[in-house]
This record gives structure tokens, sequence and C-alpha cells, in this order.
């Protein structure tokens, strides 16, 4: 397994080897948003936000969204991308497993870090969540349940994530939401509260 550190994820982006990338938001995002205008608009942290698909769709329905990502090319390019599309939204260099937040969010939304890191960091992710959200916050998850040991992107299951997050968090919903194609059915999205 390689060593995942922003060095590995910095030399996927400089060779353009990104196949997560589908150039859109995710489609369990976008629909959840338009499902519940009544929403609190208040602050959402996306980590591991790559060119910042999700960042700009929670900016667009009117949340204070910062991204943050491990690779220096990815924060550039999700600015970039941002500033084209006429939106604000933050984005930082940061390493969201070992960093301190900016400040606590009211949200934290994940897509594809949790499947992105070494499974041996998941107790330290947990971890993570639970520096970045404000008490009370919400923990927006859209998981990727594959059975891949050799990754990333690493498998999970509906069994260990709520075994790692039940303990902290009080599950409000869960559903299977649209996918991007290659994914359909394979995805989980998990709605939790901080307790």
């Amino acid at each position: 397994m390689p060593i995942l550190n922003g060095n590995y994820w910095e030399g996927r982006y400089q060779a353009q080897d990104t196949p997560w990338d589908k150039g859109e938001a995710s489609p369990g995002l976008v629909d959840f948003l338009a499902a519940h205008p009544e929403l609190k608009r208040g602050t959402v942290c996306v980590p591991g936000c790559g060119m910042g698909h999700d960042v700009r769709a929670w900016a667009g329905g009117g949340f204070d969204a910062v991204g943050c990502d491990i690779a220096p090319s990815a924060v550039q390019l999700a600015k970039e991308c941002t500033a084209a599309a006429g939106l604000k939204a933050r984005f930082a260099l940061d390493d969201f497993l070992k960093d301190e937040p900016p400040f606590l969010f009211d949200w934290v939304f994940e897509h594809t870090l949790f499947c992105a890191i070494d499974p041996r960091d998941r107790d330290n992710y947990v971890k993570a969540v639970l520096r970045w959200l404000k008490p009370d916050g919400n923990y927006l998850a859209v998981n990727y349940l594959i059975p891949d040991e050799d990754g990333p992107p690493f498998g999970t299951t509906r069994g260990e994530l709520l075994k790692r997050f039940s303990p902290y968090f009080d599950l409000l919903s869960e559903w299977v939401p649209r996918s991007y194609p290659n994914r359909t059915g394979l995805e989980l999205m998990l709605w939790w509260r901080r307790k």
C-alpha cells in the first residue's frame, strides 16, 4: 500500500490521475440540499475537498462553505473553479486528521475522505470530526460501501460506521442516495448529529 501522505495525493493531481473526480458534486449531496430548504444556513467544512465540487454545492445553497485538502494542487484548482463559477467559498491547505480547525463548524460533510485514508487512521478521523464540529453540529456522510481492502479507496460497512460514530453521534437518517453511475447502489448516506 502506498504511503498516503500529502506527497502521494499531490503526485496524483500533478499526474492528472484523479479518477475519483467526477467533475460535479456528489448527486446525493445535491439531492439532500434540494430536499431540505428549511436547513438553517451556517458553516460547513468539506475535508478532503479535492477540486471543490461539493464545497460549491454547499456555497450555492447559501452556506458558508470551507474546503480543505492535503494536496496544494487540489486547493489551487478548487479556488480557480470556484472563482470561475462566481461563488464564494474558502479553501485551505490542511490535514484534517492532524490540524486544528480555524473555528468550529455547524456541519462537516464527508464524501471521499473516509475511504481514501489508511483504515488504521479511522479512529483519528472520528476524533477529527469531533474536533472540527460544534456541539450539536451535523455530520453528513456519503459512505462508499465496497469490499476493497487494497485501496485507496478502502471499503467500509454500515456496521463499521455505526460502531465508530454511534458513541458520539445520534443517527438522524440513513438512505441509499442517487450516485455517480459507477457507484450506484454502493453508497450509503448517514446524517448524524453530535451528542
